[in-house]
């Protein structure tokens, strides 16, 4: 359809003031919808490739600073006991140590005149040496004892 009889039979077809326009070299197209809506979809997918890559990019990058974040907390929410509570902790120990290995909770804060508070903070900074766990013969008592 693309010869000068093509042109010439759709020239007819317009209207005095339309046919002006259409030229001998002018190329018309008739596609049917399906090959249209095709070259709609094919421009569609080309035109979103660099959009996709982009958000694939900025998706990496979010899971990258997720896990530096995970990491910066973990060593926030490490605890690094102080000197004396180091100094403590070495009681703690040889007190566990000269008391068969275990001992209430209960006792040894009272051996070593501590608050509640104070001594759960020690029991924090030494939870990777030291164990607390309920008391077989009343639950509501702890048992510490080194791992």
């Amino acid at each position: 359809m693309h010869d000068k009889e093509s042109i010439a039979r759709l020239n007819s077809l317009l209207s005095a003031q339309e046919a002006e326009h259409v030229q001998p070299e002018d190329h018309v197209f008739i596609l049917r919808s399906s090959e249209l809506e095709q070259i709609i979809q094919q421009s569609i997918e080309k035109a979103s490739e660099p959009l996709l890559t982009r958000i694939k990019d900025l998706e990496d990058m979010t899971a990258r600073e997720r896990a530096y974040d995970r990491q910066r907390i973990a060593k926030l929410e490490r605890v690094d006991p102080q000197p004396l509570q180091k100094d403590r902790g070495e009681i703690l120990r040889a007190l566990i140590t000269a008391n068969g290995g275990k001992m209430l909770t209960k006792e040894a804060r009272k051996k070593m005149h501590l608050s509640k508070s104070r001594f759960s903070e020690l029991l924090v900074t030494m939870k990777e040496e030291i164990e607390a766990r309920p008391y077989h013969l009343n639950k509501n008592w702890k048992v510490i004892s080194l791992k």
